[in-house]
């Protein structure tokens, strides 16, 4: 039997399902401390005084700590890149002399326990020296505002213009038609649903900090921490437990984190800190503030010949550890072609600072932006050119691979037109073109978007090398060690918040293996247990992290076959793995097992082959040095407006979906509709919204708009399979190919909808007094 592409039980579920997880917040240690901190008030000013004398005197409080107490470095991501294309800014884990967002940490409170940390928060005094936040990127780029860093002129972080195809603008002058989309996407929070949190505890006798955290990138969160703390190193250890959610807003070193480590260093005390909903959606890393402003010549016949983009992306008070505020807009300008021949192409992306929280990535980092832009590009010249727009994408898509764009970029061989043509010939088998009619008819408003898309995945290191990062991720190791038993053990440098590792990463070492699945157990989180990783993100996992545990399975492999063509008296190419056993091919009936073979190998070392080493262990590394590899896929919608309401309601939603060989096609299902969900919150729901204080508009979900179960269609989702060449088992990502086609499939229906108004949207996300003013304007 083959584990690879099969929907084997995820093995995370018992613990998971029946409450024996074991959470950050699980973990209660002897004499162990509350942590809360001291938040701004102001969202741009100076820190005139901060007065803890009556938090100390509350009862419980044991210590509070500001800055100048605990003398901490700074957390500095850094671009390789001239002053004139970034500007780095130091983020310091407690505001000193300014702060420059509402609920930038201050001070940290510690206490006996949680209510008397709160009744410290409560006591501590902070004055400031008030001055006009900066709180969008209009503000930030106007002449003559306030510099929310000193640094940074005109707030501007990013100014990297990446192509400039010669002779453009003459394209554009010759051009038959142009158009224009000018987009803009809303602030959002990644949301998971475990806040952040850290437990840190001196142990006097490793000499070591531990930090148990909700991290996807826990060696990156030792290397900061180290740094900041003034330790070595070896003297961070850094593990995760099972982790509710990340989506990329843990996939960055926060502040809190490193503040609760310096505490307990410096009270030799464990100490706790649990993010409170409030801040988390007002205080953490957030995403997605884009505005796009995108012209795209087009021939008579709706091929595209050229696409001139400005892309300016709102990042917020500070570059995030490691990516920077580069983060969004370089993704946008690297790969902003995406599944379509583009032959010229200019674009300028910048990253803004402003007086808000900072951002990091979320899941897709800029692509469901600017693919929507995309796709309203060609929905747009669709129209002027009275074409179908289904039609308009397939003279564009990408057909012959490999293919290298005009970003430099080359892509290997998917099913783009084959994604498109199905999810059209879905909805068109079912009949709802003729129901849109029917329904026009009838006085209602339905309508069909569909969206085309690719996600790069297994970003390597020359991938980020491109960016000019100065912490370049790409590679990542694995070890793997069979016991006197014949189980192995697997310890990667991926970290999964949810997406099934311990299943899908099993699957592949027990195929190579010749293995039961329970005998496979997967670690990870753990910066003592491998040299370093790079986390999870950017569905690196089964690409990266996949191919690295792959490769230190066949190592071990190789070391079985060596080891039992000794003892079985034949050679290397007569024997076989299968069944947890070493079968010589030609005599089916010898045989050794694997807890036999490592019998010899840990107790018997006397039996080995010359020159073979004890034990049964292997390691492997594994890096993509070339652009990765790109998943594809198309999705199609339904929608119906409603007048009285405003309301969108899908009436079907099908998504075709190609990221290689599924390992577990459950778990690749399970992706796709969570992330379909987090797009259509996008779309529809989602934004964090500002005074004009600065002051976050969404302390609660009261006020931030998550959808339910109710607003989520049932999605259809079919499978393509275009195998990766160069990833060990074929396998390309998965993880956010959902999130990056929902928001366009769904503008585009909605949009659709709206012919008979005249009107056409260019934002999300889409307000039903929006789409009410729009219908009512008909009447």
């Amino acid at each position: 039997m083959s584990w690879v592409g099969q929907s084997a039980a995820r093995r995370e579920d018992p613990r998971l399902l029946t409450g024996s997880g074991r959470f950050v917040d699980d973990i209660h240690l002897p004499r162990m401390l509350h942590a809360q901190f001291v938040r701004s008030t102001i969202a741009n000013g100076s820190v005139t005084g901060v007065d803890l004398s009556a938090t100390l005197a509350v009862p419980g409080v044991v210590a509070a700590f500001t800055a100048d107490d605990l003398d901490l470095g700074d957390i500095t991501a850094v671009l390789d890149r001239p002053l004139s294309e970034f500007v780095p800014t130091a983020m310091p884990v407690l505001a000193r002399d300014r702060v420059r967002y509402v609920g930038e940490p201050i001070a940290i409170v510690l206490a006996e326990d949680p209510y008397a940390v709160e009744d410290g928060l409560e006591a501590a005094k902070v004055t400031y020296e008030v001055a006009a936040p900066v709180l969008s990127d209009e503000q930030a780029l106007a002449p003559g505002a306030p510099l929310v860093h000193d640094a940074a002129a005109a707030n501007t972080l990013v100014d990297v213009s990446m192509f400039a195809t010669a002779g453009i603008d003459e394209v554009f002058a010759a051009a038959h038609r142009v158009v224009r989309v000018r987009s803009r996407t809303g602030r959002q929070n990644a949301l998971p649903l475990e806040t952040r949190g850290v437990v840190a505890a001196w142990d006097a006798r490793e000499e070591q900090l531990l930090v148990h955290t909700c991290t996807q990138v826990p060696h990156q969160v030792r290397t900061v921490m180290a740094e900041c703390l003034g330790l070595d190193e070896r003297a961070v250890r850094v593990v995760v437990p099972d982790m509710g959610g990340g989506f990329g807003q843990k996939c960055v070193v926060g502040r809190e984190e490193i503040a609760a480590g310096a505490a307990a260093l410096r009270l030799r005390r464990p100490v706790k800190w649990i993010e409170d909903r409030r801040d988390a959606l007002t205080a953490s890393f957030l995403a997605r503030e884009q505005r796009y402003d995108v012209r795209a010549a087009f021939d008579e016949d709706g091929r595209i010949l050229a696409l001139d983009a400005d892309v300016v992306c709102d990042m917020g008070a500070y570059s995030c550890y490691p990516f920077t505020a580069g983060i969004e807009p370089l993704m946008a300008s690297a790969e902003m072609p995406g599944v379509y021949r583009v032959p010229a192409y200019r674009v300028r992306g910048r990253a803004v600072t402003t007086n808000k929280a900072p951002s990091a990535p979320y899941r897709g980092v800029s692509r469901p932006q600017f693919v929507m832009v995309m796709e309203r590009v060609f929905e747009r010249a669709a129209r002027e050119l009275d074409l179908d727009p289904v039609e308009i994408r397939r003279r564009n898509l990408i057909t012959d691979f490999p293919y290298t764009g005009i970003n430099d970029v080359t892509y290997d061989p998917g099913s783009y037109l084959e994604s498109l043509n199905l999810c059209e010939r879905t909805l068109k088998q079912e009949g709802w073109y003729e129901r849109k009619e029917q329904a026009a008819a009838e006085g209602r408003l339905l309508g069909i978007g569909y969206s085309c898309f690719s996600e790069r995945t297994g970003y390597g290191s020359g991938a980020f090398a491109k960016r000019k990062m100065a912490v370049v991720p790409g590679f990542d190791l694995a070890g793997i060690t069979m016991d006197l038993t014949g189980a192995v053990t697997v310890t990667t440098g991926t970290m999964s918040h949810g997406q099934s590792h311990e299943t899908t990463l099993a699957q592949i070492v027990a195929d190579r293996l010749g293995l039961d699945l329970s005998q496979v157990k997967i670690h990870q989180g753990d910066t003592d247990r491998i040299t370093y990783g790079f986390g999870t993100f950017a569905s690196r996992s089964a690409t990266i992290g996949g191919s690295a545990v792959a490769r230190a399975a066949t190592r071990l492999a190789d070391r079985l076959l060596h080891l039992g063509a000794h003892l079985l008296e034949t050679t290397r190419d007569n024997v076989e793995l299968r069944q947890g056993q070493v079968r010589r091919l030609d005599d089916h009936g010898r045989a050794l097992t694997y807890k036999e073979l490592a019998d010899v190998a840990y107790l018997k070392a006397n039996l080995l082959p010359k020159d073979t080493e004890p034990g049964l262990t292997a390691s492997a590394s594994f890096d993509v040095h070339g652009d990765g590899t790109f998943s594809n896929a198309a999705h199609g919608v339904v929608v119906e407006l409603h007048p009285g309401t405003g309301q969108v309601e899908f009436l079907r939603y099908v998504c075709v979906e190609d990221c290689g060989v599924a390992i577990n096609p459950q778990v690749v299902e399970g992706q796709c509709r969570g992330g379909i969900a987090q797009g259509i919150a996008g779309a529809l729901f989602e934004q964090v919204t500002y005074d004009e204080q600065g002051e976050p508009s969404c302390a609660s979900f009261i006020d931030y708009k998550v959808p339910t179960a109710n607003e989520i269609p049932d999605i259809e989702i079919h499978h393509l399979e275009t195998p990766c060449a160069f990833t060990e088992s074929g396998a390309k990502g998965a993880g956010e190919g959902g999130t990056i086609g929902a928001p366009a499939a769904v503008l585009n229906a909605v949009n659709d909808a709206l012919r008979p108004t005249g009107v056409e949207l260019d934002e999300t996300p889409i307000r039903p007094e929006t789409v009410q003013r729009a219908i009512g304007a008909m009447t």
